[in-house]
């Protein structure tokens, strides 16, 4: 035990849910994080020193010691700038590049925490597959570099469980870069049960670019717009371009995918059951403008864009691909868990992730699984009606779990870090319970 009580009124702890689109950041005890940033950074190299400026439009940029200069959040990076790179700390879900990690950590809360690191504690969030070297430099980063009183990483389907009620659940978390499985047990991941897909949202947007390509539309972002012109019905669009700098490929793609992001999202639907492309007499068509005034009704596209989360073998010049569907990521996760537990994870299926939130993706996954459920297993899906309790359910399970009274004494504290060293993330942890929506700590005898 950590010997010490970080709870209370006056001193909250904060929540930090790192994911491949953002970094969400709050307090505990709040409905939403206070912060959502974009998990990519604009960098240009710059002449090695240490310092904070502000540049001309008012944003913040950090330079860091290897004489890269960050420009972090959204009004930041959407502005073209001369030469400046976009990149993500993470890889897989792991963090990799830790300068530009600690530069995010460094915005947040010089502008969105907005109070000093040392008053409190944080919690983080970290994927199932986190590795043991990553959690351990992440735990003295954050002792070291930010002095902070006390520490607890937990997994982000943990805290997607608790956001729901559970403790015991199957969480299907589909976001940008994977749809995953992963059993949750008392409060426990089950890592060696946990599966994952490239098959997500990343996915979806790099079909979308393909058929565009392949139609011969051009995605023009909006930063290159300056005013669009009238053209008659059929004709090509036209527009005028803005007066920008000499931007970079990096980061006029990473503007292209938010065109093709917005797509998807406004668009694309998943269909009832197995799509099939010579039936498509009763799909109503939806319109969508892009940045340049070009606008087509989408039909049947809407539908077998998305169809390959469900079906690889869809899938254009990728015959004979092993990629698991959403649905055999499910069941196959399931299958490995032991036998025991099984009718407790078809009884609690909880959907979540940013990728999840496409029309019809929650039904079908609903009847996929009906399809897979032995006779003798009851099968609940589960999945929160709000974009934002979907998008959020780890920062959400963290808020519920740091501001308990009962959780207090998990931490892992400042004293027992200098103790022990980082090796004390390590360490086994009492299950963490909830019941009716209210966790409990139960420590192990």
């Amino acid at each position: 035990m950590s010997g010490g009580v970080y709870g209370g009124d006056e001193v909250g702890a904060l929540v930090f849910d790192v994911g491949s689109t953002s970094l969400r950041g709050g307090y505990a005890g709040e409905d939403c994080p206070k912060a959502e940033i974009p998990m990519h950074v604009g960098f240009k190299d710059e002449p090695k020193e240490e310092s904070m400026e502000v540049d001309g439009s008012g944003d913040q940029t950090n330079k860091d010691r290897s004489g890269k200069k960050y420009y972090i959040d959204t009004n930041a990076v959407h502005v073209p700038r001369d030469g400046m790179e976009m990149a993500s700390p993470l890889r897989d879900g792991m963090i990799e590049d830790w300068d530009m990690f600690q530069a995010l950590l460094d915005h947040t809360y010089k502008k969105h925490i907005r109070s000093e690191s040392p008053l409190h504690p944080v919690l983080m969030s970290e994927p199932p597959w986190n590795v043991r070297g990553k959690r351990e430099k992440l735990t003295e980063l954050m002792f070291e570099q930010y002095n902070i009183p006390a520490f607890f990483l937990c997994k982000n389907a943990v805290l997607s469980a608790f956001a729901n009620g559970r403790s015991t659940a199957l969480v299907v978390d589909s976001g940008a870069t994977h749809t995953t499985a992963v059993p949750v047990h008392d409060g426990y991941a089950l890592a060696s049960a946990s599966v994952k897909s490239p098959l997500a949202g990343d996915f979806v947007t790099l079909q979308c670019k393909q058929y565009f390509e392949e139609q011969n539309i051009e995605i023009v972002p909006s930063y290159i717009v300056a005013k669009k012109e009238e053209v008659g019905d059929g004709a090509p669009p036209c527009y005028v371009k803005k007066q920008i700098p000499d931007v970079s490929k990096s980061w006029h793609n990473y503007m292209v995918k938010k065109v093709l992001q917005d797509f998807q999202a406004s668009v694309l639907q998943v269909a009832d059951g197995p799509f099939n492309n010579e039936d498509t007499t009763n799909l109503l068509p939806l319109q969508y403008e892009f940045p340049n005034g070009y606008h087509q009704d989408f039909g049947p596209e809407r539908f077998y864009l998305a169809e390959g989360l469900f079906d690889p073998s869809n899938i254009k010049g990728l015959d004979g691909n092993t990629m698991l569907s959403v649905g055999h990521v499910v069941s196959t996760s399931i299958g490995m868990c032991d036998i025991d537990i099984r009718p407790s994870m078809y009884n609690s299926i909880i959907v979540t992730g940013g990728n999840s939130l496409l029309l019809g993706f929650v039904d079908r996954v609903n009847r996929e699984l009906s399809n897979k459920t032995p006779p003798s297993m009851r099968l609940k899906v589960m999945s929160s009606a709000g974009t934002a309790e979907r998008r959020f359910s780890s920062w959400i399970g963290g808020s519920i779990l740091a501001s308990l009274g009962t959780f207090q004494q998990m931490w892992i504290s400042k004293q027992e870090y200098e103790e022990s060293g980082k090796t004390c993330v390590e360490r086994n942890y009492p299950f963490v319970c909830t019941s009716h929506s209210r966790a409990a700590i139960i420590t192990l005898s």
